[in-house]
């Protein structure tokens, strides 16, 4: 594990910067490069005030500060769970939107936290040292438990003030202890229809051009009061100009692209194809459902496009690892390295062996996939209830060990999230826990097999439609005050309770552990001790001038506004308003709320609507702030386009494109569409 400052690119190396590429962290970025491209120069003062007005939503997106009194731009699908979580049948805000004319109209999230990186630690070298000539399996311990104490004396030296988190780039070739600014206090401030919000539905996901209003405001408080941000994003009135420069700040997801063939060919085979085929009849469940009431169709509208949004970019991932030309490219750049580790005597002793050990991980992998993904990753058990029952069930029996060995989810940093989530008030409907349930065990049982240990004793002689009713209609879960009384009173109240899903989570629980040992022995140890070497291996060759794999933590990325060719012909990288009432049909996804309908008139036809850019990200970039060199915001990201998907395994700068919202139909539908100049003054407009 080594860290070593050298600016490279080589034809070998997954990571080449070509042209666009790179999710790239603030302490590595190519300024250098992107000065010779684009004629601009991002130096330390840009970056840090950058950092400082990003934030990351737990859950999986970001957002960026809009004002010096905790405003938070995002998209608006980043806030269903909040909008989901505030409806009632009285108010369904998802149909009707959100806007609070005064602070005190502001509405809590249940649940919802907001933060911003304020430093970052190299413990590389502590974790070397804690691992350092030890057994794969014994390694892996003493890592998890290293990071920990990590995490416990940075919280402890920060005095509660700072969320302390381990992080691991490069595949291990590097640790990071990331420090936080967390707000727990989370409120809705601003949130459009969804009809307008994801205008276009499944048909346009992931498709450009795009007339999609996929914004929403939120805003952090502390002590009861908007919380004091003075880091923030200045917005531009007009938006991007062609091929103008842009940056987007943010936290993607997740990507592969410095995964062996061996672990893509995992994904390939196993673990997508058995997504899609259960997502895919999940979602007609869904869509079944939603038509059997006004209630129904409430606790699924959105669920239904996260679930579409999903099976797309499943279904696309594997249209990309089938395509034999670029696995085949995949194929050489592995071979490429192998042969140089293998040609220098001390790097064959030190990593020639590192991808036969993840082939053996994988392998082992494959084996026990299937009981894994349903036990202990629980998908045999779908739904919230059975979620809150294995987080009480796990997190009392945790809380008994010393914190450096416990299971990382329930370390001393970890607990106030999960807490949070929790105790929150969340609605719960028994008729979609039901639902989901059912499914999720029959799914079960159907790749376990009925035979399977695990089956017979979750269902005994229960049909798996009969188990799900009683366990849902039984459980006082949905209750947060038992919830909370149970997680405070700990292992004596858990093993005292007669809620049947904290029966069915105990009595899985040893089974689903010993499946979480064998697969941290027989796959994550070796897994990541051959990760490790193939990223020493790769720093040795190439320096770090390639940047490591997304992992939901803060990045920027760089480009410009961009068109491509489709089919033979450019596309436009911006759409205009009048275009959006041209593709209006009535019916959703293509209906109008009442409020665009109504200002049609008044909004003018050539305002740029979205756009494309050649930045790249993916999934977590959700609500990241699209900006111009000078550091205003120009736009909000929001999807990528069809071809977008390959890249969380490679990056082709002629087709991959970031798709936006342009501040300047933001701007103008604020105050022509929704009358919100409260929210108007409050921003800073450049024109």
């Amino acid at each position: 594990m080594k860290k070593t400052l050298l600016i490279l690119a080589s034809a070998c190396l997954p990571f080449v910067v070509f042209a666009d590429e790179g999710m790239w962290t603030v302490d590595n970025f190519p300024s250098d490069i992107v000065e010779e491209k684009y004629d601009v120069k991002v130096g330390d003062k840009w970056l840090q005030s950058t950092r400082l007005a990003t934030t990351r939503l737990e859950g999986g997106c970001t957002g960026s500060f809009a004002s010096e009194e905790g405003l938070v731009l995002t998209n608006n699908h980043c806030t269903w769970g909040c909008i989901r979580n505030l409806s009632t049948a009285e108010r369904n805000l998802s149909d009707e939107g959100f806007m609070a004319a005064t602070r005190a109209e502001e509405l809590q999230c249940p649940s919802q936290q907001i933060s911003v990186l304020v430093a970052m630690d190299d413990v590389t070298g502590n974790i070397a040292a804690a691992t350092s000539d030890l057994p794969d399996a014994e390694a892996n311990d003493a890592r998890k438990a290293e990071l920990t104490n990590l995490e416990s004396a940075c919280e402890a030296d920060a005095d509660g003030e700072l969320r302390c988190e381990a992080v691991t780039l490069y595949n291990g070739g590097q640790y990071f202890i990331y420090k936080y600014k967390r707000y727990d206090d989370v409120r809705l401030v601003f949130a459009p229809e969804l009809d307008i919000a994801a205008f276009g539905g499944d048909p346009d996901n992931f498709n450009f051009p795009r007339w999609s209003f996929d914004m929403s405001f939120l805003r952090v408080y502390e002590d009861g009061k908007p919380a004091s941000t003075p880091n923030y994003f200045k917005w531009r009135k007009a938006g991007p100009d062609y091929d103008e420069p842009v940056f987007i700040s943010g936290h993607p997801g997740s990507t592969d692209r410095s995964l062996t063939v061996s672990q893509l060919k995992m994904q390939r085979d196993v673990s997508i194809p058995l997504y899609l085929y259960r997502m895919n009849e999940f979602r007609g469940r869904l869509l079944a459902w939603q038509n059997t009431s006004e209630e129904a169709a409430r606790a699924v509208q959105q669920r239904i496009l996260g679930i579409e949004n999903g099976i797309k970019v499943r279904r696309n991932q594997l249209k990309a690892l089938q395509n034999d030309k670029m696995m085949a490219t995949k194929i050489a750049d592995e071979q490429s390295l192998r042969e140089q580790v293998m040609a220098d005597d001390d790097m064959r002793a030190s990593y020639g062996e590192a991808w036969d050990i993840i082939d053996g991980a994988m392998t082992a992998y494959r084996n026990m996939y299937e009981d894994y993904l349903f036990i202990e990753n629980s998908a045999g058990f779908s739904g919230s209830l059975f979620s809150y029952a294995r987080t009480i069930v796990r997190g009392t029996a945790e809380r008994e060990k010393p914190n450096a060995d416990r299971l990382r989810a329930y370390t001393d940093a970890s607990l106030p999230q999960r807490e949070q989530r929790l105790f929150a008030a969340r609605p719960i409907n028994k008729e979609y826990e039901v639902l989901s349930l059912t499914f999720s065990l029959e799914k079960m049982r159907e790749w376990l097999g009925p035979d399977s240990k695990y089956v017979h004793m979750v269902l005994g002689n229960d049909s798996p439609a009969s188990l799900a009713s009683r366990l849902a209609a039984e459980s006082t879960l949905d209750d947060p005050e038992v919830r909370k009384a149970l997680w405070e009173g700990g292992v004596e109240a858990v093993n005292a309770s007669q809620d049947p899903m904290i029966q069915l989570a105990l009595a899985i629980d040893p089974d689903a552990r010993a499946l979480r040992k064998r697969y941290e022995t027989e796959v994550e140890a070796p897994r990541i001790r051959g990760e490790e070497m193939i990223a020493d291996a790769r720093f040795a060759v190439h320096g770090t001038g390639i940047y490591p794999d997304a992992t939901f933590t803060l990045r920027i990325t760089y480009g410009s506004v961009k068109g491509w060719e489709e089919k033979g012909e450019m596309v436009d990288p911006k759409t205009r308003t009048s275009r959006l009432f041209e593709r209006t049909t009535g019916e959703r996804p293509f209906m109008l709320p009442a409020t665009w309908s109504d200002a049609r008139e008044k909004l003018d036809p050539d305002t740029p609507f979205n756009f494309a850019a050649t930045t790249d990200i993916t999934g977590g970039n959700s609500g990241s702030p699209i900006v111009a060199a000078d550091g205003v915001l120009v736009g909000l990201a929001f999807d990528g386009n069809i071809h977008s998907i390959a890249g969380d395994y490679w990056f082709d700068e002629s087709t991959n494109r970031t798709v936006g919202v342009n501040t300047a139909i933001i701007l103008e539908a604020l105050e022509t569409v929704y009358g919100a100049d409260h929210l108007l003054d409050e921003l800073t407009v450049i024109n």
